[in-house]
């Protein structure tokens, strides 16, 4: 499904944006304000900078690297939409409730347009996606099936 999703995109000239996080072996440019929630104690894995093989990332997808939550915060993705006269974005990824809520957040500010994939989304547990779904997307994205969104384009 999302390589039929992506090659739908690319047919139809829509810019596939892939963003990944990153950051140097000891972390220098992680925030490391005091918060009541340890981060995460683990090493990241040796294939961190890889693109999963089932995205089918293509060399004119654009490349985000992010180094906090959202995706527009220190990276140039907001002026690469906006000089390829995007107004809209579809929006899925990892941890719905903290990085993909944080891009669609940010987005929304900047005065994107935002169509959820709900089903391309995913959090550490399903309260946490819920959450995010019934309480803030609605207030700033339209939600869809990636079914419902390919039958658009």
């Amino acid at each position: 499904m999302q390589r039929d999703w992506l090659r739908k995109f690319r047919a139809n000239g829509s810019p596939v944006v892939m963003v990944r996080v990153g950051w140097s072996a000891d972390y220098a440019e992680a925030l490391k304000q005091p918060v009541d929630a340890a981060p995460p104690g683990h090493a990241l894995p040796e294939n961190w900078w890889s693109y999963p093989a089932a995205l089918g990332k293509k060399d004119s997808d654009l490349e985000v690297t992010k180094r906090q939550w959202g995706a527009f915060y220190g990276t140039d993705l907001e002026l690469q939409l906006r000089r390829r006269g995007i107004d809209t974005i579809v929006l899925c990824g990892i941890s719905t409730n903290i990085g993909v809520e944080s891009t669609a957040r940010n987005a929304w500010e900047m005065g994107f347009s935002l169509v959820l994939a709900e089903d391309a989304c995913s959090a550490a547990s399903a309260e946490q996606h819920n959450h995010s779904l019934k309480f803030i997307f609605p207030r700033i994205s339209r939600i869809r099936s990636t079914d419902e969104i390919i039958a658009s384009l």
